[in-house]
């Protein structure tokens, strides 16, 4: 005979909505809401493992948050007009964010960018409705970062009516992440540890400030890429997109920051490739950098320490880099076995860092000479 197994029926229809994402008009709706996944072995040691916060699984990444956020802002505000132009320097995931904006608010967008943007990613925000300009020369101080904004700029001064978000100092731009915030703690309860990486500072700072407000003891960690000067570092020539910067964003809260970690690049790869294939949940250089951090934290923390690591994007950008051989091995970032320890650094400008790195003394690097002091302002001040 042969056994039946019964589904369960609800009693009320509408319970089979309960943890389904309603129907919405506009694709605004599609941002948030973002599920959490547990990373255990083998990725990490048995029995350790942390939580990841999977922001790929908005249309266009963790950066679609901010960017709807901003615009709506604006348009509150009376800074952008109806039907406007929206222009603003990106290396990719703020440009899906500002093409998903434009799409729910009307407004035609203009990407400026630099080229090392994936091909991939050019021909999405064109398939967006996005305008895409590519600066050809970098800044000699401030990199292909500075070249944007000055891109920017230009294209202000063509057009009166058009508005630039500036993400790097907008502090709207802190302000969209504390829905994720409060995502987490209705599905964790309680968070120990937060993982960051750090860019514009938007998340790191808008995330980290809420849950702290719920958890006074909270550990925030920070991850930069070599070659960064965020936290001190001089800048040098940098592979990864996303995290990072070669200006000092206003929107980075040090003060908020326990320790930063430095990943290099072969390192976030491994890392990237690696969670890919033992978890099927992935992303690009933020990932793997971050997912790096985390995992050794997972394994030196007290067992009982809740970790939660924000995986900013999926993977699908990377095809033609982080998950493509010929480029890994192109640019000699395949196959790098990352130490199972971090270096160490007493202060961030100690020396140089190629490797991943660790510092537990977090400064802000633009405090003048008579002001050599951990920075431990607070998120008012960080955000001016």
């Amino acid at each position: 005979m042969n056994n039946v197994t019964r589904t369960a029926v609800p009693a009320s229809p509408a319970q089979l909505l309960a943890d389904a994402k309603r129907p919405t008009h506009t694709p605004a709706g599609l941002v948030g809401d973002t599920p959490v996944l547990w990373i255990g072995e083998p990725f990490t040691v048995a029995g350790r493992g942390f939580w990841a916060k999977l922001e790929g699984h908005n249309p266009g990444g963790i950066k679609d948050r901010t960017a709807l956020h901003m615009v709506r802002a604006a348009l509150g505000r009376g800074q952008l007009l109806p039907g406007a132009r929206i222009v603003e320097s990106t290396s990719g995931t703020l440009g899906l964010g500002l093409a998903l904006a434009g799409a729910a608010y009307g407004h035609p967008v203009t990407v400026v960018t630099d080229p090392g943007m994936e091909p991939l990613m050019t021909g999405l925000l064109s398939a967006y409705g996005a305008e895409v300009e590519v600066t050809d020369t970098p800044h000699p101080t401030g990199g292909w970062q500075q070249a944007r904004r000055h891109r920017v700029e230009e294209i202000l001064t063509r057009d009166p009516d058009a508005w630039c978000p500036d993400q790097y100092n907008n502090p709207d731009n802190v302000a969209a992440y504390a829905p994720l915030a409060h995502e987490l703690v209705a599905q964790l309860g309680r968070i120990d540890t937060l993982v960051v990486s750090v860019g514009t500072g938007g998340h790191s700072a808008g995330v980290a400030s809420v849950l702290r407000g719920f958890f006074p003891r909270l550990r925030v960690v920070g991850v930069d890429t070599t070659g960064s000067t965020i936290f001190g570092q001089p800048a040098s020539p940098r592979l990864m997109r996303g995290l990072g910067s070669s200006i000092y964003p206003g929107n980075v809260a040090y003060g908020l920051f326990d320790e930063v970690h430095w990943v290099a690049a072969p390192e976030a790869v491994w890392a990237a490739r690696r969670l890919a294939r033992d978890h099927y949940a992935t992303g690009g250089w933020s990932v793997g950098a971050v997912a790096l951090v985390a995992r050794w934290l997972s394994r030196t923390l007290p067992a009982e320490d809740r970790i939660v690591a924000v995986f900013p994007d999926g993977p699908q950008r990377y095809v033609g880099t982080v998950f493509n051989d010929a480029y890994c091995h192109e640019q000699r970032i395949l196959g790098h076995l990352p130490a199972d320890e971090p270096d160490e650094i007493d202060h961030p400008g100690d020396r140089v860092v190629t490797r991943w790195t660790r510092c537990t003394t977090v400064t802000n690097p633009l405090a003048t000479t008579t002001e050599k002091r951990p920075v431990k302002q607070n998120l008012a001040e960080a955000t001016r």
